[in-house]
Formats: structure tokens, sequence, C-alpha cells
């Protein structure tokens, strides 16, 4: 907003220079009637029409100049803004925010109300003093009834906006919710319809939007209201300047043409309150919007730019690791340090909820720690610059998301990658065979979300895009769930081929089938690491039989191997 502000100063010029000529017209007709009826002078007339017309024209395209400077100021600020909104937003959804991709809505109507005509009345109002003087200069009696009336209609629209704000507040975050519910049910659509959700899915959503419904109506009834007051008393005021015109035109204190350019001058004065009123909900809205989107670019810091690094080896060090979710405080890590050498494997086994999928996230750098460090070749993950990282690592989460496009799109990351590094990572995964089977091959539209695709299509298809551009770190967060067991002999060679190349791989399991491929087991519960060395101590310690142990062993192995592993 900064950067338009000399914009917005033009734009106040030029209004300025607007709201004078728009003097015009109570000027020409006040000429008129008091010098051209009067005198029956042509020359008179054809001069001022002429003159007239000219400001006229003047004033046509100071009004064009005006509406291309604010739509291209909305247009600026939008390409300016939409890319950090959209990193933004995801980052958003990584910090788990209620406010996501609502920012591109704002963002959006926030354009909306910078090309559209509800700003203008913002513009004019300043300039409302001018045609009151206007006023006054034709007779006090009839300025003080100006005055008295702008006054009172400015006071409707300040009772407007205390009337109003907190009903269309609570509307937003109640539609914010609902949009938000309705998305959910479109990401679960085939559990709600397989279950029979649908009715209990659609009740909920309606309560919600009965919500929006209910404070939506209360604000705009409550803006109607207003709206139709400032009209009345607009035309009111109208009116009685026009009685008072005549009652001292009679008196020959005023002639008829300053009655009637008093009126006119009156109108124009009122004008841009009333027009405010009428439009106050975009105005509303648009701060509302704005608001939002400042709380989010302050709340949520951009992403490091930092320096290209050199390629990594795939030397991985964490160093008392913790983590704790923001706002609950609730720990889900707490003092995780290990390291895993370049061409090593790891496994990380554990019970449900003991923060397995918190530790991948952490050591890709979707997350920062709340202390300790992770660090890949020395450089924190955190910090380093995401587009750079990303080149060295792949990343396979537990819930498989791929995007609408192209089995070729998905595996090269949605960029310009070449064609035969898009074969090689596809063949790393054993999924080429696959791909030429489907329709287009790798040109096969898979929709949103690969809907087009089995489970396990999807799974092989992430990892083939987790293994595009040799990864020096290779994180699986369960890579095996849809698999059968071509998947897993193909999932098993490509850890291997990593492993080969020189890099660095964590596997977060639950079947055995994985550990066999494993230079180390880390076992976490609770958040702790419970036990972790080399696969075969692991191993021995896992399959040992039930016996008492000491307090503090590494593990209660008076459990079931099968609990105690967390497989």
């Amino acid at each position: 907003m900064a950067g338009c502000r000399r914009s917005f100063v033009h734009v106040g010029l030029f209004s300025m220079f607007i709201n004078i000529l728009v003097l015009t017209v109570p000027l020409y007709m006040l000429q008129i009637f008091d010098r051209v009826l009067a005198s029956e002078s042509r020359e008179t007339l054809v001069y001022l029409s002429l003159i007239a017309l000219g400001a006229v024209f003047t004033l046509g395209l100071l009004e064009l100049m005006r509406s291309r400077i604010l739509v291209r100021v909305s247009s600026w600020i939008e390409q300016h803004l939409a890319s950090e909104a959209f990193e933004r937003s995801v980052a958003a959804t990584l910090h788990g925010k209620p406010y996501r991709t609502e920012a591109l809505r704002d963002l959006g109507q926030l354009r909306s109300f910078l090309a559209g005509s509800g700003i203008f009345a913002l513009f004019d109002a300043p300039w409302i003093p001018i045609f009151l003087f206007a006023v006054f200069l034709l007779h006090p009696v009839i300025g003080i009834i100006a005055a008295a009336g702008a006054l009172l209609l400015f006071l409707f629209a300040v009772l407007n906006e205390l009337v109003i704000r907190t009903p269309w507040r609570v509307a937003n975050q109640a539609a914010m919710r609902s949009m938000q519910r309705a998305e959910a049910t479109a990401r679960n659509a085939e559990a709600i319809d397989a279950m029979g959700m649908m009715p209990a899915v659609v009740a909920r959503w309606l309560a919600t939007n009965r919500e929006v419904l209910q404070h939506q109506a209360a604000a705009s009834d409550r803006a109607g209201a207003f709206v139709a007051l400032s009209k009345f008393w607009r035309l009111a005021v109208q009116v009685a300047v026009l009685g008072a015109g005549a009652f001292l035109a009679v008196e020959q204190e005023l002639t008829a043409g300053g009655m009637i350019a008093g009126s006119i001058l009156t109108s124009r004065a009122l004008a841009p309150v009333d027009h405010s009123i009428g439009t106050w909900k975009q105005v509303v809205g648009a701060r509302a919007a704005y608001v939002r989107l400042r709380s989010m670019f302050r709340s949520i810091p951009p992403r490091v730019r930092s320096m290209p690094l050199p390629p990594p080896h795939g030397h991985i060090t964490v160093e008392r690791l913790a983590f704790a979710y923001a706002g609950s405080g609730a720990s889900a890590l707490r003092g995780i340090t290990f390291e895993i050498l370049p061409g090593e494997a790891l496994a990380v086994v554990g019970p449900s909820a003991a923060g397995k999928s918190t530790l991948a996230r952490l050591l890709v750098g979707v997350w920062p720690p709340s202390s300790g460090t992770v660090r890949l070749d020395g450089a924190d993950v955190s910090l380093w610059d995401r587009a750079d990282f990303g080149r060295y690592v792949g990343y396979l989460p537990q819930d498989v998301e791929l995007f609408a496009g192209t089995v070729r799109d998905n595996i090269a990351r949605m960029g310009n990658t070449p064609p035969g590094a898009v074969v090689h990572a596809a063949k790393m995964a054993g999924v080429h065979d696959m791909i030429l089977r489907l329709p287009l091959g790798y040109e096969t539209e898979i929709g949103e979300g690969g809907a087009v695709l089995s489970g396990g299509q999807r799974q092989r298809i992430a990892l083939a895009r987790a293994l595009l551009g040799r990864p020096r770190l290779l994180v699986l967060d369960e890579p095996n769930s849809n698999l059968d067991s071509d998947g897993e002999q193909a999932l098993s060679d490509a850890i291997q081929a990593v492993r080969d190349d020189g890099g660095a791989v964590v596997i977060i399991a639950h079947r055995p089938s994985l550990l066999e491929h494993v230079d180390k087991i880390l076992v976490l519960r609770d958040g702790r690491i419970h036990a972790y060395g080399t696969s075969d101590e692991i191993m021995k310690l896992i399959t040992r039989p039930r016996a008492v142990t000491k307090p503090g062993q590494a593990l209660a192995v008076s459990e079931p191997p099968e609990a105690r592993a967390g497989l």
C-alpha cells in the first residue's frame, strides 16, 4: 500500500479538479437565468455554452484518468501480492492456521473495491466543503440548510458503520467457517457417500450457513434502513433548499438562477455521503479484507531467501530436537538426537502418536522446530532456501496428495523437468511400465488429487516424484501403506538405489518388511527416543522373549514385541 501512495495522491488531485469542475453546471444555469435571459444576448449564450462544454469535457477526461489509475493500482497490488499471499496461505496451512486460502479471496475483494465505484465516494467526500462554501456564497440561509443536512447525513453514515460493523464481521467469520467445512466435505466425498453421512454433514453445514444468513440479514436490514433514511433526508434537504430559495427569490434576496444553482450544489454536496452509505458494505468488506491480509502477513513471516548452497552429500545430524504445537503447548518431540551418514538408511518405528510423522516433517523443514536443529551437511534445513533445498530432497508424506494435471507434471514436481529425468525417476520407483499402460502414458490427466488412479498407483507416482533428481535426503512416511507385493519390491529397490548413490534415507515404518533394508532403527515413544542403534541390535531387543527388566531399560520388553516396536 505504501508503494501506491503516489498514485493515491494523483487520484486525490484529480478528484479535487473533478469536484471543482462539477460546479460547471450550476454556474452555467446561474448565468443562463441571470444574464442570458435578462439580456437576450445570443453571443453570451454561445460563449457560455462553449466554456461549459469544454469544462464538462475536461471533467470526463479526468474521470476516465482517475478510474484508469485506480484500475491499474488494483491490478498492480494483486500482481505484487498474489504470489506472496499464495505462499503465505500454504504456510498458514502448514502452521494449522484457520485463515488459509481465504487470503486469495480477500485479495480479490480488495482489488475489486479499488477498481470499483465505491472508493470514489471516499475521494469525493473531502471536497464537500467546496460545494457548501459555494452554497453559502449564493445565500447564507441556503448554506445553513445545506450544511445542517450534510452534517446529519454524515451522522447517519457514522451510525450505519457502528450498527452494522459487528454483525457483518461475525457473518464474515461464519462464512469462512462454512466454506472451510464445505471444502472438507468435498475432500472426504467417498467416505461421506459410502457410509451414508450426507444428511448429517449437510445438517452441520446448514447450521453454519444459517448463522451466516442470520448475521448477513441483520446487517443488510440495518444498512437498508439507513440507506432509506439517508435518501429521504437528502431529498428533504433539497426540497428545503428549493423552498427557501423560492422564498428568498420572492423577497428579492436571491435570483431564480441562484435558487436552481443552490439546489444542484446541495445535491452534489450530499451525494458522496449518500453514496458512501449505499456502498458501505463494500467499504466494510474491503477494510476487513485488508485487516485480515495485514494480520496474516505480520503473523506468518516469509521464508528465508538465502544464497544457494553447494550440493549436499547426505549427512544428517539431529541435535536436541524438540517440537510443541503452537497454542496447545503439547510437546510432540523432546530431546531427539541422532545421526545418519551418506548411504545409510534409518527406520523410525513406534506406536501411534509417538511423533514419527512430526519428526519426518521436521527433517524436511516443513515445520520449524521449537528448539534444536536438523542439519543437512551442517546447514539448518529450516533456514535453507526452500526452492534450492527441494532439489536435493525427496519426501513422500503419509497422506499422498497429487495435483490436477498429467502424470508427467506430477513426477516433474509441476516444473519443466527434462523428460529423461522424469522417466528415470519413474523407473527408479518401478512405475514406468504401469504409466505406459495408462491411456496416454505420461500425458494422462489424473484429475484433482489423482482421482482416476488407485491408491497404490498414487503412492507409487508420489514415490517417483520424491525420487526425482538424485535426492541426497529421502524421507518416506509409511511408503508401503497402499502397495502390493510388486510395489513393495519396487520400493525396496528404490531405497537401495538411493543408498548406493550415497543418499540418506529415513523411513517411517509399520511393516517389518522394510526393516530389512535399513542400517539403523530409532524407536519413538511419547515423543522421546526409546531405543536407537543398528538394525541388528534393535531387532534382537524386539524379538527377545519376555523378561523382567530394570527401570529405565531401553525397551520395555514386558510388552508384546509388536506393541514395543510399533509394528
